[in-house]
């Protein structure tokens, strides 16, 4: 689930509000495209205890997504130090 929209679901349900498309959307911190919403409302419905489940880990959460991301940015970086030596090269 996005964190995005665990967090908007999140909010909802502390404030004793039941989570539909549009109170989400409107909860929400940053752009999330519409099937995530859909697929985290669905996945909440099917099981709400996924709130406090995901609430108890969200450093390992964290910690699973920092590799992929240096690693990623390893990719771009090098990519980028291609396409600046065939500039200055021309």
């Amino acid at each position: 689930m996005h964190p995005a929209v665990l967090n908007a679901i999140a909010t909802l349900v502390a404030q004793g509000k039941t989570p539909t498309v549009a109170t989400t959307k409107a909860k929400l911190a940053e752009p999330v495209a519409m099937p995530l919403i859909i697929a985290g409302l669905t996945t909440y419905k099917n099981n709400p205890e996924i709130l406090s489940t995901c609430d108890d880990n969200p450093s390992q959460r964290d910690d699973s997504e920092q590799p992929s991301s240096e690693t990623q940015l390893d990719r771009i970086e090098a990519k980028l130090d291609k396409l600046i030596a065939l500039l200055e090269s021309r």
